[in-house]
């Protein structure tokens, strides 16, 4: 409308009721031809005689026309096939027009063009059923109630850019032979695809799905675009087949998206794709998926019992990742922000590397939004690694104080990279009836934190387990003690070793299949010097025996005097006669009482 002004149709129209001043234009419909009105505006002797001259297999070219339900339907009488029932048509071109009451083309055949371009369906249509052998188009139709193209086939090219679909739209069980195009098409109400078989590409770039979107069990042979798509309500893609690459390339989703048992055998792009809800890939097989993401999920990104064919990078900023049972037949490497990841019985066939990322994802020189999970720690947790086997399994400055790690198959191979952080024992004093002490820093599992909250003494500031959740006893937690240490001791983290080492003699201390003397001496080794690895405490026990040996030796074993020397044996004589000299000079002897002569004496 240049200036003002409208512009007349590029075909011959009918002008009816054309006011030189008001509508210059008039009534723009197609002048049928051989006929001075339009379709609607013809005399019933001319309509009579213009459809007289109808029959299937006809042309048809009513640009622009309102067709009213009851014209419609006299339009198309003549045109069922008398054998069938079928309406069979040739070429038709409808573009421009407007139907106001239902538009019945059901079972219906297009053997030529079949042009519906900028034509409007207020009360809806329904094309249930119809065969399009040629190109049919619905580039900028609106259809304002239920359109069905259920069990439709499309031989030629289906295009439907920037068509606009206010209602309920059914392609369930659809077959595109030829190119599908939706770009920028709009679904208002809910758009259901389920069962429908796309032969060839299948565009839906910058699509919007304002209600729900359902692709559930839809074959995709060729490429499927669905770049800058938008989906505001819940997104189904269960059990879908995608034998060609897949695009969701910067793809909004503003609620559920579901890819449940979704099979892709090509690669398959979510580059820069945001999910506000959770997306769920559920059983999905990913053949040849050589990346994924970089992606936001503001919920959780559900991988559980997924299968990835060929080595992967996965790219991801979530608030939780669920990995149960995922299976990775190839090398994947995980980068992950914010999230908290589930690996329980995940199947690790070659190196699976999990890495917090710091810095936020960035295409160019921009960075991913991340939405409300910006308002997060951006640090990754570790839940569980029960069932895994840990021989290729690779984590870098990854939280594992909350994470299960009983269960896990080759704990003592896991490769523990950068700063990864485990629970530690409760800080300050405690009260142990009379006594005051405190817990000396560790590092421990999460394990012992549920065990300890269950015993009535020394719980407090122990992690209690969540409900339903089994509490492991120490006779289980100390080989997993033991497989951590020689983990930390073939990584050359000494001081980590020492921490589990010290755990795994806590556990067996504790353990009910010790015996009790067993018990009694570990109990004492921890008393005196907290199994080797306390030497405050070794030192203090010698600084007390000191202490306590001196203070002895100052009450009671000091003598108050100088000590006297004394000599202790046996001697040994015999009396003697004491020897004088008789007067004439010969020697005499006497027996002296308690005279001893000394003989010999020892000492």
């Amino acid at each position: 409308m240049p200036n003002g002004r409208p512009v007349a149709p590029p075909w011959p129209h009918c002008a009816h009721g054309a006011d030189p001043v008001g509508d210059p234009i008039g009534c723009r419909g197609r002048r049928v031809d051989r006929h001075p009105a339009c379709l609607e505006h013809l005399t019933d002797t001319d309509l009579s005689a213009y459809l007289s001259s109808l029959a299937p297999g006809s042309r048809l070219d009513h640009r622009g026309t309102l067709f009213s339900e009851r014209l419609l339907g006299r339009l198309l009488e003549p045109l069922r096939d008398s054998a069938t029932g079928r309406l069979h048509m040739g070429g038709v071109d409808f573009g421009d027009a407007t139907f106001s009451g239902t538009a019945e083309f059901g079972e219906a055949t297009f053997s030529g063009d079949a042009d519906f371009r900028w034509a409007a369906f207020p009360a809806g249509a329904d094309f249930s059923g119809a065969v399009f052998t040629s190109t049919a188009m619905f580039t900028q139709a609106t259809f304002s109630q239920f359109t069905g193209f259920f069990k439709t086939h499309f031989s030629g090219s289906a295009r439907f850019e920037r068509t606009s679909f206010n209602g309920t739209v059914l392609f369930g069980e659809t077959l595109f032979t030829g190119i599908a195009d939706f770009s920028e098409a709009s679904f208002s109400g809910d758009a259901k695809f389920d069962r429908a078989r796309f032969s060839a590409d299948a565009r839906f770039r910058q699509g919007t799905f304002s209600t729900f979107a359902s692709f559930d069990s839809t074959a995709f042979s060729g490429a499927a675009d669905f770049g800058e798509a938008t989906f505001t309500g819940c997104a189904t893609f269960g059990s879908a087949t995608c034998s060609g690459p897949v695009g969701f390339i910067r793809a909004a989703f503003a609620d559920t998206a579901y890819f449940g048992d979704a099979t892709f055998a090509a690669d398959t792009r979510f580059h820069l794709s945001t999910f506000a809800g959770s997306a769920t890939f559920g059983g999905a097989v990913l053949e040849s998926a050589s990346q994924l993401g970089p992606l936001v999920c503001e919920d959780a990104l559900d991988l559980s019992r997924a299968r990835f064919g060929s080595a992967v990078t996965i790219e991801v900023a979530a608030a939780r990742v669920l990995c149960n049972r995922t299976r990775w037949d190839s090398a994947a490497a995980l980068r992950v922000r914010y999230a908290t990841i589930n690996l329980s019985d995940a199947v690790l066939e070659y190196p699976v590397s999990v890495t917090a990322r710091v810095v936020p994802f960035s295409t160019g020189l921009r960075s991913v939004p991340e939405g409300r999970l910006a308002e997060r720690d951006s640090g990754v947790r570790m839940a569980s690694l029960q069932g895994v086997d840990a021989a290729h399994l690779v984590l870098h400055g990854v939280d594992l104080s909350r994470c299960i790690l009983s269960g896990t198959v080759h704990l003592d191979q896991l490769t523990l990279e950068g700063q990864c952080f485990f629970a530690t024992v409760p800080t300050g004093f405690v009260r142990r009836g009379l006594r005051v002490a405190r817990w000396t820093p560790r590092r421990t599992l999460i394990e012992e934190h549920h065990w300890r909250a269950t015993r009535g003494v020394d719980h407090a500031g122990w992690t209690a387990a969540p409900a339903r959740q089994e509490v492991l006893q120490p006779v289980t937690l100390a080989p997993v003690y033991r497989q951590l240490r020689k983990s930390f001791e073939d990584g050359k983290h000494e001081p980590g070793a020492a921490d589990f080492y010290y755990g795994e003699m806590e556990m067996r201390r504790h353990a009910d299949d010790i015996p009790w003397s067993e018990r009694s001496l570990l109990t004492v080794y921890w008393a005196l010097s907290g199994y080797g690895l306390r030497a405050s405490r070794a030192l203090a026990w010698l600084l007390g025996t000191m202490a306590a040996t001196i203070l002895v030796m100052m009450l009671w074993g000091l003598p108050a005097g100088e000590p006297q020397p004394a000599a202790g044996g046996r001697l040994i004589g015999q009396r003697g006669r004491r020897r004088g000299w008789r007067a004439n000079g010969a020697p005499r002897s006497e027996c002296g009482a308690g005279s001893i002569a000394p003989l010999e004496g020892r000492v």
